[in-house]
């Protein structure tokens, strides 16, 4: 049986490397200080974003090797704060995890990747498979081109879907869940820049250690 265990290959340092922040070692509770803590109020995210929740950052790994961890789904077990357990269910290409921000809460993912322009899309939803409504739309960018350095620049826009708002399938739901996707809308910008950290930890760990980017688990 092969093992499959997101940051093996890591050791001891999983739990302890700098700039990463994942449910196991920062709980909701101590987390959500962290993320408010990055917000302002005299800023308020709908002034500033809109209906769009843009990150990036700078990633010392070779762009191409980034793109290709990314590109399989169960990445995301890696490098999110709450998402975990992928399975791929009898669809080709679609898994479900449990997402530990919400009690009981399957979220189910399709990965769309374009290994020309290292485009990685995640169509997601909370609860059913059937219509992946939460897209993430990534992009790794080879640094060397727009920054003058090798590396990686990573683009991650989410779009605020009028789905956030309104849980559109309400019988999917687990009973008596007390939150629902959107309730964190406020927080993404500083959720997604503390998951791009977490990104940026793993990756640059893995390539200053000689350890390839997509762990051997993934690859098999």
């Amino acid at each position: 049986m092969t093992v499959t265990t997101p940051l093996a290959d890591l050791g001891d340092q999983a739990m302890t490397l700098p700039g990463i922040t994942r449910i196991e070692s920062h709980p909701r509770k101590v987390a959500t200080p962290i993320l408010v803590d990055r917000l302002r109020s005299v800023y308020p995210h709908q002034q500033i974003y809109g209906d769009f929740c843009p990150v990036q950052g700078y990633v010392d790994a070779p762009p191409r090797d980034l793109y290709n961890w990314l590109s399989d789904t169960r990445s995301l077990e890696e490098w999110t704060y709450s998402l975990r357990g992928f399975t791929e269910t009898d669809e080709p290409g679609l898994w479900v995890a449990h997402d530990r921000l919400g009690d009981h809460t399957e979220i189910y993912t399709r990965t769309i990747a374009n290994p020309h322009a290292m485009t990685v899309d995640y169509h997601c939803a909370w609860d059913q498979g059937n219509h992946l409504w939460m897209i993430y739309l990534m992009r790794v960018v080879d640094a060397q081109v727009v920054l003058d350095k090798p590396g990686s620049v990573v683009l991650w826009t989410n779009c605020h879907h009028p789905f956030y708002d309104d849980n559109p399938y309400p019988e999917t739901a687990p009973p008596e869940r007390p939150v629902w996707v959107g309730d964190f809308w406020d927080m993404f910008s500083a959720g997604h820049q503390l998951e791009l950290e977490n990104l940026t930890a793993i990756a640059e760990y893995r390539h200053h250690n000689g350890l390839p980017l997509c762990p051997d688990w993934m690859r098999s």
